[in-house]
This record gives structure tokens, C-alpha cells and sequence, in this order.
């Protein structure tokens, strides 16, 4: 029954005793066939035909992630059929029929990926998967470890704004939820798919890649009213298979700055390979927002922090030589924190990205156009960013922000700092741009360009006058938000006073009051349709 390279294009089939779908309430059938053939897109497919009745067919593309176990009846096999999204159970009439099956799975799977080796008892053999090719493997490690401890669970469970919005959309646009089937991307804790379950889910599909999988069963577990519509599936996304589509996709694939992670990128390819046409996506839209801002403080730590490096007599060493490349390392980290909205110094602009429309591959590559015009005259010292999410349910619509002067959230602000600031007037305009490139690291590198144009009588004439570039990577930012704050007076002296006394622009003129951060104007940073 073995298969030869010269034949392996015709298509190859195996007599079974009994097949099964592990996960499903369907019986198992008897005398079915397995099939091994290259499909017209011409990928290798191995079909399980269930029932020639009604041609029930359970089908498995070998280009992707398939493994194949092959178990003796005597070994404890129970932990390993759960770890898998979709599997089948197959019996054959005899041990060589079975190892012949195998060998021809080795040969057809060879030729699906280019990668083969002999299936001993109990070894997986496991082709790349599309994720592995984008990510290069420490950063998957690293990445998949970290989100697979409590710890960080908790920490993100613990932002209450988060956590309460995502509860709030869900529950309050239960007519979405209700007897619909849902698949959780990135599950983590599995707490959405909680939230889906109490809004009354048919069914959850909690999907997630790493050790993390383990724990959001045994919460599941611990509620069983709610555990008993949900199905945890450990694996990547991009390799699993689920037994039916989604009528509805939650998740939280939002990083720093949005698209930090590039999980944005699972989130699309979930919604090509499981959403039904129409289907709904929470969050369904995102915005990256961003304004210039003016901070000397922060200016002078981030350039002093290199400072170090001039020594010419560290321990008889001159560290000098290295200044420069301090410098521009400082400047290559995007500072994580909270700020003051009065900082900016123009009403922000924003950029869109439509989760239910946008391709994967729109999101390998950013770019923003900027444009400004100065409130006030000063000093920029470089480009302020932040982002909001949007539930589109059918009762409610609610947005999630992290805009400086909201509620604060795990994800804070972020800044890109210049290392020569630029010296504008008030009304004076700003122009720029923002190129992110994506990487292997699971993050971007940014390219940020700041310019001032000439401004006042005779500018129609002019052009560019003081331009300021600089690279960042996203993936090593300064985490700044432990920093005490710099911005602290005595009792008698007015928050206003303060600026002022220190060059540093206040967006609303008639801020005032003991509080130190006033409400800025609306269009500031708050959502135009929050």
C-alpha cells in the first residue's frame, strides 16, 4: 500500500475500520476511506469520507499545520487528543495497514512542505506555519512565555478600564451574542470568552498559543454554567482548524502604540479563515492618534541619560568615543507614560484602521502623512501618540480610548522624542510623517520626520524652514510611567503660573484651578464621536 515519489500525484486511499471526531457528539462510522490527493489550488489534502450517504467529509490541508500521532491502544492518550482544535480518531484492520498509512503521510506531507522525517510511536511531525515565517523564533518564545504567566494576565485583568469596556460592549449588545458562535483570538485567561458566554454564546472557541491555554481551562472549569459552551483550543491562529465558522470575533489584539506585537495581523487572518460574511468584529475599528508636544523636562532626562558616556577618565578609560551612539540610542526609544494633555501644542489628527476591511499585508507597512497648526508658540520637542478602539454593536456603540486626560490604561501614551527640537509660532503650520515598517521581532521601526513651514506674511513664497528626523523601535520603549512627576509646585503657586515660569505651552488658555490636570478642549484628544 506504500506510495512511490513516481505516483505520489495520484491520489492514494486507505480502508478504515472506524473514524471519529474527537470534540464532536457525532458517533463514529464504520468502513470509511481516507484519501490523500492534491486539491485544484494545489495543495495536498487528506479527506476523511464520514458517511457515503450524505458525503460527510472531513477534510485537513497538509500545507499547513497537521500532526500526525500515531498511539497503540495501550497508551494513555487522553491529555494529547484535547491539545488539538480539530482531530480525527482512525482504526485500521491491521498494524501494517496502519504503518503503511503513515509512511504515505510522511511522503504526501513531504511533499506539502518540503519536510519529512519517520513517525516513530508517539512522534508529531508538524510542518511551518505562517506565523513561523513572519516571526523569527526567540521573539515567539519570549512572547508566547510571557503572555503564559498569571502574572501579566493579571495585570492586564487588573485595568479596570479595559476590562470594564470589553465587559460593557459585550453585555450590553447581547442581540449579538445571543445562540451565535463565537471564536475568542487570543484568548489569555479566556476572560472575553466568559463575557461571551454569560451574553449568551451558543458556543466560544477560546483560542490561544500559549501555556496560558492550560489555565483558561481550569477557570473555565471553575464555571461550569458558562464552561459548558466553551471549547479551549491551544495553537496559533494561523494552524488551527475549528469545526464550524464564527458569527462573531473578540479579541484584544492592541499593543503599544495600537499595532506593537503585530497582533492586529492574527486578528485579520482570524477574520479571513473563520468569520462568516457579515460577520461581527469586536473591536471593529482602531485610530492611532497623534499631536506634537512640548516637554523640556523630558527632553533634558532623555539627552542626560547619555551623559555617561562622556567621562574621559572612567577608571582610566575614555568612554567619549561612544557619546554619539548613546545619544541616538536614548533617542530611538519611544517613551511609555502619562501625560499632561496641556503638552500639546495642536488639536491631533488621526489614522484608521478598519478591522473588517483591512488586508494582512496593509498592515506590514504604515504610513502617515502629518499635519499640523500650532496653538502656541514654542519648542517641539517631538510627536505625542496614543489610540482608541470601537465596539460597533448593533444596541450600543462604546469606544475604548487611551488618550492623555482619560482614564488610564495599561497601554498609557506614547512619544516619540526628537533629538533637535523645532521652533514654531502660534498658527504657524507643522508638517511631517510617520513610517512604521514592520519586523521580525513582532514589532515596527519608526520613522518620524518633523518640519515647520514658514509662517506669516510672504509664506505662500516660502517652504520648509527647520526640519527634525529620528528612528525609533517600537519593540524597546523607555517604560517612563514609574517616574515621579517633574511637574509639581508649591501649595501657593497656580499650575498656570508654573508653565509659564518654565516655557512650556498650555493648549486651553483659561485652564485654572488647584487640580493639576484641567480638561482640555474636546478636540484635544477625545474621541470626535464619543
Amino acid at each position: 500500500m506504500e506510495v512511490s515519489l513516481g505516483q505520489k500525484h495520484k491520489p492514494q486511499e486507505f480502508n478504515l475500520v472506524s473514524v471519529s471526531q474527537l470534540h464532536s457528539s457525532t458517533p463514529s462510522s464504520s468502513s470509511c476511506l481516507a484519501r490523500f490527493s492534491i486539491i485544484e489550488s494545489g495543495n495536498v489534502e487528506l479527506s476523511f469520507q464520514l458517511d457515503s450517504k450524505t458525503n460527510d467529509v472531513v477534510r485537513f490541508n497538509l500545507t499547513s499545520e497537521v500532526e500526525s500521532i500515531c498511539i497503540n491502544e495501550s497508551e494513555e492518550s487522553s491529555k494529547k487528543e484535547n491539545s488539538y482544535s480539530t482531530a480525527v480518531k482512525i482504526q485500521f484492520k491491521t498494524d501494517g495497514e496502519s504503518q503503511a498509512f503513515h509512511r504515505a503521510f510522511e511522503k504526501w506531507k513531504k511533499e506539502a512542505a518540503g519536510t519529512g522525517t519517520r513517525l516513530e510511536n508517539g512522534t508529531v511531525l508538524a510542518s511551518k506555519s505562517k506565523f513561523d515565517d513572519k516571526i523569527e523564533p526567540a521573539s515567539a518564545k519570549m512572547y508566547f512565555h510571557y503572555y503564559g504567566q498569571l502574572l501579566h494576565q493579571q495585570n492586564m485583568l487588573q485595568d479596570y478600564v479595559r476590562t470594564g469596556t470589553y465587559y460593557a460592549a459585550v453585555i450590553e449588545n447581547r442581540a449579538d451574542f445571543i445562540g451565535r458562535v463565537v471564536v475568542d483570538v487570543g484568548a489569555g485567561s479566556g476572560i472575553l470568552s466568559l463575557f461571551a458566554a454569560q451574553a449568551g454564546a451558543k458556543h466560544v472557541y477560546a483560542v490561544e498559543a500559549s501555556e496560558m491555554a492550560e489555565y483558561a481551562r481550569r477557570l473555565i472549569a471553575g464555571n461550569p454554567s458558562l464552561g459548558q459552551r466553551i471549547t479551549v483550543v491551544k495553537g496559533k491562529i494561523e494552524d488551527i482548524e475549528l469545526p464550524e465558522k464564527a458569527d462573531i470575533l473578540i479579541s484584544e489584539p492592541m499593543g503599544t502604540l495600537l499595532i506593537n506585537e503585530r497582533m492586529l495581523e492574527t486578528y485579520v487572518i482570524a477574520r479571513d479563515r473563520f468569520l462568516v460574511p457579515n460577520g461581527k468584529m469586536f473591536p471593529t475599528v482602531g485610530r492611532m492618534h497623534m499631536a506634537p508636544f512640548s516637554d523640556e523636562y523630558l527632553f533634558v532626562e532623555v539627552a542626560n541619560k547619555a551623559l555617561f558616556w562622556q567621562q574621559q577618565n572612567y577608571y582610566g578609560v575614555d568612554l567619549s568615543a561612544l557619546y554619539g551612539c548613546a545619544f541616538q540610542g536614548y533617542f530611538s526609544q519611544p517613551v511609555v507614560d502619562a501625560f499632561d494633555p496641556r503638552l500639546l501644542v495642536a488639536p491631533a489628527m488621526s489614522h484608521t484602521l478598519d478591522f473588517t476591511s483591512i488586508k494582512e499585508e496593509e498592515l506590514y507597512e504604515i504610513d502617515i502623512p502629518l499635519r499640523f497648526i500650532a496653538s502656541v508658540g514654542t519648542r517641539v520637542h517631538g510627536l505625542a501618540c496614543w489610540f482608541d478602539v470601537l465596539f460597533n454593536g448593533s444596541t450600543v456603540q462604546r469606544w475604548l480610548t487611551t488618550a492623555p486626560g482619560a482614564p488610564t490604561t495599561h497601554w498609557y501614551q506614547l512619544r516619540c522624542v526628537l533629538t533637535q527640537p523645532i521652533y514654531v509660532m502660534a498658527g504657524q503650520e507643522i508638517t511631517g510623517r510617520l513610517h512604521m515598517v514592520a519586523h521580525n521581532a513582532q514589532s515596527y521601526t519608526m520613522y518620524l520626520t518633523m518640519s515647520a513651514k514658514m509662517w506669516g506674511p510672504g509664506a505662500e513664497q516660502g517652504g520648509i524652514i527647520q526640519t527634525s528626523s529620528c528612528k525609533l523601535d517600537l519593540k524597546e520603549p523607555y517604560y517612563r510611567m514609574s517616574q515621579p512627576q517633574p511637574y509639581a509646585w508649591a501649595q501657593d503657586q497656580q499650575p498656570q503660573q508654573l508653565l509659564q515660569s518654565q516655557d512650556i505651552p498650555i493648549q486651553s488658555q483659561d485652564a485654572a484651578g488647584q487640580g493639576f490636570v484641567q480638561q482640555p478642549t474636546q478636540n484635544l484628544y477625545v474621541p470626535s464621536d464619543q
